[in-house]
C-alpha cells in the first residue's frame, strides 16, 4: 500500500512544485513506484514532468467529479513516474465539488483504487489553503512542507500548521508532519543561517537533515519538462534530490538519517539566532 505525502505550502515560489517533481523522479531512480499527482491548477507539475498540460483530454479533473476512472488519466513519464496531470480544469473542479457530499475525501476516494500499484504517490498541492488542498491532507499520510529560508516563509508556516492541526481532528486523524525541507538555501545569506537555525530550534527533527540549495540548473530543467537528474544528474540541485529521496526511504523504514546538512554544501554551521521574530512555529510544536 502507497505511503502518501502531500507537498504542501500556500505560500508561492518556495519550491513547492520543484520539490514534488524532483522527489518523484528520484525516488523512481531508486527503483520506486511512484505516482505524482498534480493537484494545483496551475498544471506545473505536470509541465515539468514533460506532459504538455494544453493537449492532455483527461487531468485530474475529470477523475475528482468521477467521470472517468483514475486509470485512464494516468500519464507515464520519461523519468519512470506516472503522473495523474492537472491544468486549470481543476479550477472547475473545486467549484463543482463545493456542494458535492463529503467532498473533502474525494481524492482519498480516488487514490484508495490505485494505491496498491505504487510505493509512493506524492500530491503537488496548490499554493493556497483551498478545498484541493483539504483534499490532498485528508488523503496524506504526510505533509511534505518545503520552506525557503526567508523571514516571511516563517510567517506563512503558521497559517500551515493551523490547517494541518485542523484536518487532524476534523477529517484525518493519521496525518502526520512528513518533514520541513530547506529550499532555495544559499549558503552566503546569513539570515538564511540564522532562519535555518530558528527553524531547527523549534521543530527539532521534523527539520529534514535534506537541504535543497539554490541551483541555477536546477531552475532551468522545467524549461526542458525534465527532472533535475534527466537535465543535468551531476548538478548539485540533482545531488540534493537524491540525498532528499533517500531521507525519506529511510524515515519510511524507521532507520537514522545521513544526509546533507549546510556544512555538506560548503557552509559553515548556522549560528545562533538572535534578534529574529520568533519562528510562528513556536507554538506549533509536534
Amino acid at each position: 500500500m502507497a505511503r502518501i505525502i502531500a507537498v504542501a505550502n500556500q505560500k508561492g515560489g518556495v519550491g513547492k512544485t520543484t520539490t514534488a517533481v524532483n522527489l518523484a523522479a528520484a525516488l523512481a531512480a531508486a527503483k520506486r513506484k511512484v505516482l505524482l499527482v498534480d493537484l494545483d491548477p496551475q498544471g506545473n507539475a505536470t509541465m515539468a514532468s514533460g506532459i504538455d498540460k494544453r493537449q492532455i483530454t483527461l487531468s485530474g479533473c475529470e477523475v475528482l467529479l468521477e467521470e472517468v476512472e483514475i486509470t485512464a488519466a494516468i500519464v507515464p513519464t520519461e523519468a519512470h513516474y506516472d503522473v495523474l496531470p492537472g491544468n486549470g480544469d481543476l479550477t472547475a473542479a473545486e467549484l463543482k465539488l463545493m456542494d458535492a457530499l463529503a467532498r473533502e475525501h474525494r481524492l482519498k476516494e480516488v487514490l484508495a483504487k490505485v494505491a496498491d500499484k505504487y510505493h509512493t504517490i506524492l500530491i503537488d498541492c496548490p499554493p493556497s489553503l483551498n478545498l484541493l488542498t483539504l483534499n490532498a491532507l485528508t488523503a496524506a499520510d504526510g505533509v511534505l512542507i518545503p520552506v525557503q529560508c526567508e523571514y516571511f516563509a516563517l510567517e506563512g508556516l503558521s497559517s500551515l500548521l493551523d490547517t494541518v492541526k485542523a484536518v487532524r481532528h476534523r477529517l484525518n486523524p493519521k496525518l502526520e508532519i512528513e518533514g520541513l525541507l530547506r529550499t532555495m538555501y544559499d549558503v552566503r545569506n546569513n539570515l538564511g543561517n540564522e532562519v535555518s537555525a530558528q527553524l531547527t530550534q523549534h521543530f527539532g527533527d521534523k527539520v529534514l537533515r535534506s537541504i535543497i540549495p539554490r541551483n541555477v540548473r536546477l531552475a532551468e530543467a522545467p524549461s526542458h519538462g525534465q527532472p533535475i537528474h534527466l537535465y543535468d544528474r551531476s548538478s548539485r540541485g540533482a545531488i540534493a534530490y537524491i540525498g532528499l529521496a533517500g531521507e525519506v526511504i529511510r524515515r519510511e523504514r524507521g532507520l537514522p538519517t545521513a544526509t546533507a546538512t549546510a556544512a555538506d554544501i560548503d557552509s559553515p554551521a548556522p549560528g545562533h539566532a538572535a534578534g529574529l521574530h520568533k519562528a510562528a512555529a513556536a507554538d506549533h510544536q509536534e
